[in-house]
């Protein structure tokens, strides 16, 4: 004669009610796939690369000696007219990584519209720098000193970026002031997205220590 054991369940100390129970289980079902559809974000780009624009023809055919940060002097004249500015951000990857050692130009016309290039006639005043150069640190942080953009014959104020690493060109762009009454007259404006146009026009604000503009350079390396 066969004997048959009964198994008695288990006891437990879990008090939560068996409704509850259910429905915490079913939940995690659901939250499972998303987080697994989640966790390969990390690797997605997260940032929007900055929009590429023409370089124009006023790029200095030969770089002046002093082609620093600052561009309100040069050499050992200081520039007294326009209203003087902080430019600064930080250059990073599409997933924000600071990219360390990138070597940002930036060159624009004086408070007379005059770039100083032969092609503008030779009409700039030399006491403005007009062009210089900053590398981005460690954290990826840029700053120049520089004057709030003028416009001239044609365009609207704005200042031209190209951005170096090593010996490579990674982007040349022009940067906008944000809410000036001449952006919606200037061709190069018009010809742009809404996205490239909040991509490209940033404020200049008075602070404690003057006009400041941040500019930041998103770079799919």
């Amino acid at each position: 004669m066969r004997r048959f054991c009964v198994l008695k369940p288990m006891h437990t100390t879990n008090t939560t009610p068996p409704l509850l129970q259910r429905r915490a289980a079913a939940a995690a079902l659901v939250l499972a796939p998303a987080l697994w559809l989640c966790a390969p974000a990390q690797t997605r780009p997260a940032l929007r690369a900055t929009p590429m624009q023409t370089e124009g023809p006023f790029y200095p055919t030969v770089l002046p000696k002093d082609a620093d940060f600052d561009l309100l002097k040069n050499g050992d004249q200081n520039y007294p007219k326009g209203q003087a500015a902080w430019l600064e951000g930080i250059v990073s990857d599409l997933n924000g990584k600071p990219i360390s050692g990138a070597q940002v130009e930036i060159w624009q016309c004086d408070h007379d519209g005059h770039y100083h290039h032969p092609g503008d006639g030779g009409k700039a005043d030399q006491r403005f720098q007009g062009f210089g150069r900053a590398v981005a640190g460690s954290d990826g942080r840029y700053r120049f000193r520089t004057m709030r953009p003028v416009p001239y014959s044609g365009r609207t104020p704005h200042i031209h970026v190209k951005v170096k690493l090593g010996q490579r060109e990674l982007l040349t762009t022009q940067l906008y002031v944000a809410g000036d009454a001449g952006n919606a007259r200037d061709f190069l404006w018009r010809s742009m997205s809404d996205a490239d146009r909040a991509a490209l026009a940033v404020p200049f604000t008075t602070g404690n220590d003057g006009i400041r503009a941040n500019f930041p350079i998103v770079l799919a390396v």
